[in-house]
């Protein structure tokens, strides 16, 4: 069982006063670079609360209740799915009906993701794309600027990458796609709320 919690108000700086959601631990991604090392969702707090939402009850809940409450969110409501945790389903795999599931939720709502499946089968992709369309952001997760260059190019969904610590300025792929630096990082006062950057598709 994948167990899911949504945090009504999040009291993070950077996604600020938002909804955020946290999923089971077994659903990040082999393919994963920082699931070995360097996942900010393993800092202390945020790691003790993930634990207890992969466990279950009390605090977990199962992916028809966490729906629910999605569905029951404000229109035009703005929420960061996956603060900790990825897409539905176990390790590589996207449960493709479940995501179905959570877009439908999210109808008239401005949710976003990210995710580090590798996405190897077709109708995963299709899945992914057909998310975007129906208003549920779902960024591509990619590990290099060459990396986002290969997933920009499947053409299904915005692309977000892993830069270097000290990358502190806007830059490039290597096919020349312009790379925005996290406003949210790069600027006092910005916050997901504010940005909405990673909302759109």
């Amino acid at each position: 069982m994948i167990y899911y919690h949504l945090t009504a108000q999040s009291t993070n700086k950077k996604t600020g006063p938002i909804p955020v959601s946290t999923t089971a631990r077994g659903t990040c991604p082999d393919a994963c670079p920082l699931k070995s090392g360097g996942c900010y969702a393993d800092d202390y707090h945020l790691s003790m609360h993930w634990d207890k939402v992969t466990a279950g009850n009390p605090r977990g809940i199962n992916l028809a209740e966490f729906s629910a409450k999605i569905a029951a969110l404000p229109e035009g409501q703005l929420w960061r799915h996956n603060q900790a945790g990825d897409l539905p389903g176990l390790g590589d795999h996207v449960d493709v009906g479940a995501l179905n599931q959570l877009v439908t939720a999210n109808t008239g709502k401005r949710g976003f993701t990210y995710t580090h499946k590798p996405l190897a089968a077709q109708r995963e992709r299709d899945a992914i794309a057909d998310a975007n369309r129906r208003g549920f952001t779902v960024n591509l997760s990619a590990n290099n600027p060459e990396h986002a260059d290969r997933l920009a190019d499947l053409g299904i969904a915005p692309v977000a990458t892993i830069l270097p610590r000290d990358q502190l300025t806007n830059t490039t792929t290597p096919a020349g796609r312009p790379i925005v630096i996290c406003p949210a990082i790069s600027r006092e006062g910005v916050t997901c709320k504010t940005c909405k950057l990673c909302s759109k598709t």
